[in-house]
């Protein structure tokens, strides 16, 4: 009987054992199933992945940036400086024919406007010089300081500032003047730039990052109201609700947005009587000629007069102190009354070219994975096709009547820098794009005259063999 027991113990431990190993197989045969078709799958995936082709750049676009002329390798693009070099003379001739009889009247000097353009173009060529060396990095890095500023100046305006009709919007430093809304623009750009670089996955995906830099915007809108300048609010805002969709966000946030931003801009047009005054003679400035649609309708009459070749330069008749501000905001209706369609067509052009430029360039950034720069071309290139359009539009009476100059052409030192200061980073961004290509070609090439040199000396070692 122990024997039987012994034996049937033996043989429950045998299976036992068995059923353990059997087990233990079974297990390490699933997780190596289990491990390869995870690999299997990963695999799949990369393949799938690699198989996906990202669309290219259109040949066009590869032409229009390409990196070598008939004099070599070119490290920027020179077409940036002939625009506006072309529009700084243009406008210099423009505002000493529209400026005389105000200079004469004001200052007993009919050339004071047109000296003082000539010092502020001086000026900025000065200050693009010395911008023109600050690397693209350093922009981006203090990019939250030049916002700070901005935020200072504003504020300081509102303290300290020099009021003109009504408006405190000027710094007085001595014979200079500065509009702290200009500078605050190109610095507000700078920072957005830079939180899409380093908040684009928010902005795409949740509603907090979309609403964090219209709240800076916000604070800068009521500094701006208070001044008041409704019409640079207008600017940032469409330049920032365009770059926030060149960014990626969602389309529901836009309609959004737009419908709150219509909704303000319509009440605070609705609730300041002397806005509501340059809505209603938008609409129909022939209503009053004599009061609210004066400078409209005589802006009109201006266009009406340059037909298609206009009068001549100097013939103007509404720079006679008809038309106010003719040096200024409605230098393209003296404009069109000289030179005529064809004349306004030039202008239109080189803005267009220019803007055009600006946002090829920031789409090729973006390929070349240099973020911010590419972002604040686009800021740049919106920023100037919707000024330069307000203004054309202002003085032709297809949108109400606005406060902003056109880009690089009217009279004005703030705006003259602040524009040159934003055609200069758009001449480095491409300048440090062209580097970077000049570089990475210059090392591949060197790589290859490496590797040619290695297996020339390998082949000489087995011949010597």
């Amino acid at each position: 009987m122990s024997l039987d027991k012994s034996s049937t113990l033996e043989k429950n431990s045998s299976l036992d054992k068995s059923s353990t190993f059997t087990k233990d197989m079974s297990l390490a045969k699933t997780m190596t199933l289990a491990r390869t078709a995870t690999l299997e799958t990963t695999q799949a995936i990369a393949k799938t992945l690699t198989q996906v082709t990202i669309p290219p750049l259109p040949e066009w676009i590869n032409r229009l940036m390409a990196r070598s002329n008939q004099y070599g390798a070119s490290v920027f693009d020179r077409s940036f400086v002939v625009l506006g070099l072309t529009m700084y003379m243009l406008g210099l001739v423009m505002v000493a024919s529209s400026s005389i009889p105000v200079a004469e009247r004001l200052f007993n000097n009919p050339f004071h406007f047109v000296i003082r353009h000539g010092i502020y173009i001086g000026l900025s060529l000065a200050i693009a010089g010395v911008a023109l060396q600050v690397p693209m990095a350093w922009w981006h890095k203090n990019s939250s300081y030049l916002l700070g500023f901005a935020i200072v100046l504003l504020i300081t305006v509102l303290l300290i500032g020099r009021s003109v009709n009504g408006s405190t919007r000027w710094i007085s430093f001595g014979p200079i003047t500065l509009q702290a809304a200009e500078p605050a623009k190109l610095f507000f750009f700078c920072y957005l730039s830079a939180y899409l670089v380093r908040r684009r996955e928010q902005v795409m995906e949740n509603i907090r990052g979309f609403i964090k830099p219209l709240i800076v915007f916000g604070v800068m809108a009521i500094l701006l109201l208070l001044q008041p300048d409704l019409g640079t609010v207008i600017v940032m805002f469409v330049t920032t609700f365009g770059l926030l969709f060149l960014a990626g966000a969602k389309l529901w946030q836009f309609i959004c947005v737009a419908l709150v931003g219509a909704t303000s801009l319509g009440l605070l047009a609705y609730f300041e009587p002397y806005r509501w005054r340059r809505v209603t003679s938008f609409l129909d400035p022939w209503q009053d000629p004599f009061g609210s649609g004066y400078q409209l309708t005589q802006s009109l009459m201006a266009y009406g007069r340059g037909e298609f070749l206009g009068q001549g330069l100097g013939n103007s008749i509404q720079k006679l102190e008809y038309l106010p501000e003719a040096h200024t905001d409605f230098v393209m209706a003296v404009l069109a009354e000289e030179f005529g369609f064809v004349g306004i067509s030039v202008v239109l052009l080189l803005s267009m070219t220019l803007v055009y430029k600006a946002l090829i360039l920031g789409r090729y950034a973006l390929a070349k994975e240099k973020y911010f720069e590419g972002f604040l071309a686009y800021a740049i290139g919106i920023w100037m096709c919707f000024q330069a359009a307000v203004n054309i539009g202002a003085s032709a009476g297809i949108v109400p009547t606005k406060g902003l100059t056109m880009p690089l052409i009217s009279y004005g030192g703030s705006s003259m820098i602040v524009m040159t200061l934003a055609l200069v980073l758009l001449i480095r961004i491409d300048h440090e794009i062209r580097l970077q290509s000049i570089q990475a070609t210059s090392s591949k090439r060197t790589k290859n005259a490496v590797v040619k040199s290695s297996s020339i000396e390998s082949t000489n070692e087995s011949d010597n063999k």
